[in-house]
């Protein structure tokens, strides 16, 4: 298993060797800064996206980009940083951009956070920029939303674990097991069930004038002081590992379709 080519350690005379000679395949984790519970730290979805990409690189050999820690939550507790999803939209759009000037034809944003605000921003991106730039039009790019190939991920998603929960806190335990805090806290239980019912249930969309045609206020329920959408308490390190392998080859997987494509 090879070193993993992580752009920001290296040098300009590395990445163009790299290019000329190894890959020009780049993984673009695109995180966010927001809540996780009392357990859990504010970068857990930048862990996500990363550490799966870190993984994938060890076996294909292809760069992982930055981590962008700054892109839009939703969500209003204390430690969050929302960036509007337009300016994410933008985002996106001029790091591919600024990345196949540099050579790159694969270009793979993963996911680290799989809100639906962020996921629609990331993929007009990845849309608006191939309509927008013909002249990139033999380049490959793609979004790779990691939970979706893990069926560990999924089966959480269907047993209401969304957020904060044995998922997310899994895969912490297998990564840094050192950032897991031991404060398993969750909201009120009609709360929890709220959410559990509906990862969107943490807002309140509200209207002043009864009208289809009318944009409601949408705010975050003040009723949620933890947000966890899920039951941490049911983790392990050994369902994490499990779970990462699972996304790390789904992503192996894309790379290597998209490497013979090009």
């Amino acid at each position: 298993m090879a070193e993993a080519l992580l752009w920001e350690h290296m040098t300009v005379k590395e990445v163009r060797e790299a290019l000329e000679n190894t890959t020009q395949t780049i993984l673009i984790p695109l995180g966010v800064t927001e809540q996780h519970g009392y357990h859990l730290p504010l970068r857990m979805d930048c862990y996500n996206c990363e550490e799966i990409s870190i993984r994938a690189s060890e076996q294909c050999g292809c760069f992982v980009a930055p981590t962008l820690a700054y892109t839009y939550s939703g969500g209003e507790l204390p430690g969050t940083i929302n960036i509007s999803p337009h300016v994410v939209t933008q985002m996106v759009v001029e790091i591919l951009h600024s990345l196949c000037l540099q050579g790159l034809r694969n270009l793979i944003v993963v996911l680290g956070h799989g809100g639906s605000e962020n996921d629609r921003a990331t993929q007009d991106a990845a849309e608006i920029f191939l309509r927008n730039n013909p002249q990139f039009s033999d380049r490959n790019v793609a979004v790779y939303r990691f939970w979706t190939k893990s069926p560990l991920c999924t089966k959480a998603f269907e047993d209401g674990d969304y957020h904060s929960g044995y998922f997310e806190t899994s895969l912490l335990l297998h990564w840094h097991p050192d950032q897991v805090r031991d404060e398993y806290v969750l909201d009120e239980p009609d709360v929890v069930a709220m959410m559990r019912e509906d990862q969107d249930a943490y807002q309140l969309a509200e209207k002043r004038v009864d009208h289809e045609d009318v944009v409601p206020w949408i705010r975050q329920n003040p009723r949620i002081k933890v947000g966890v959408m899920g039951e941490p308490e049911q983790a392990s390190a050994e369902l994490g590992r499990r779970m990462s392998d699972e996304a790390v080859a789904g992503l192996v997987e894309l790379i290597r379709a998209m490497e013979q494509a090009s």
